[in-house]
């Protein structure tokens, strides 16, 4: 039975490489770092914050490297796998991480923003996925493990397109645990809730005064709370854990 007991702290995915979409800051620099104190060697991903994806390998060390790519273009995901497999070797873990939260009223959406929401969250999945399994297979097994909203599961205003591509990515993550089994690769959906993050970023939009309450524990999370359960599900203690969407989110949504 797979398991971490009598492993060293911080040696659980040693030997292991994982690729993670959108790395360079907030909850994704926090799930490349929280991977290679697991043992993991990370390829940090990111469209176009090449300084912030420089200092998140900084703060990694030799361990890791990152690669600028647009997950919505086919040829882009394929050079930044091919980069991930050439410089570490193998691929053991993808986390699709890569999305844009927007808030716009649904009579304003146009359709160009509709379709850039959805593209980053859900064909970027779709790509990235495609292009890992081939390497997944050759690896024995592995994780694949999508960063979804909770947003998705309760609703929100303001937010059509983002509640879509996440409901959708949730919806994802069960069809490929199914067809991914049979090669003992666990897809699993991490939903976070309400995360202190750096605001005023693209994507990244100031939260409305009736979004800043904190869930009932009392504060918001913080970024390496989600890094954690991402970690765990790419560890041995979670090969049996697969198709789920797990909430982290201080009891702000109960499903």
């Amino acid at each position: 039975m797979p398991s971490n007991v009598g492993m060293k702290p911080g040696t659980e995915l040693a030997g292991k490489v994982a690729l993670v979409t959108g790395g360079a800051r907030n909850i994704g620099r926090a799930i490349a770092c929280s991977l290679a104190a697991g043992g993991a060697s990370v390829m940090v991903n990111a469209r176009t914050s090449r300084a912030e994806a420089e200092q998140t390998v900084e703060m990694i060390g030799s361990s890791s490297a990152f690669h600028i790519a647009d997950v919505t273009k086919p040829e882009e995901v394929k050079a930044l796998v091919e980069a991930t497999v050439k410089r570490f070797g193998r691929l053991d873990f993808l986390v699709n991480n890569a999305a844009v939260r927007y808030e716009t009223a649904f009579s304003a959406i146009s359709f160009d923003e509709w379709r850039r929401v959805l593209a980053i969250v859900l064909d970027g999945a779709f790509l990235c996925a495609q292009a890992v399994l081939p390497h997944l297979i050759r690896a024995g097994g592995g994780s694949i493990v999508n960063i979804g909203g909770q947003t998705g599961h309760r609703g929100a205003s303001e937010r059509a397109h983002v509640i879509t591509a996440k409901a959708g990515l949730a919806g994802m993550t069960k069809a490929l645990a199914l067809d991914l089994a049979p090669h003992q690769i666990t897809v699993n959906c991490v939903v976070p809730g309400t995360i202190d993050s750096r605001r005023g970023l693209p994507g990244v939009p100031d939260r409305p005064a009736h979004r800043r309450a904190p869930p009932p524990i009392g504060r918001r999370g913080e970024p390496e709370e989600i890094a954690a359960m991402v970690r765990m599900l790419c560890g041995p203690d979670a090969r049996y854990i697969t198709g789920q969407a797990i909430h982290v989110n201080g009891g702000g949504y109960l499903p």
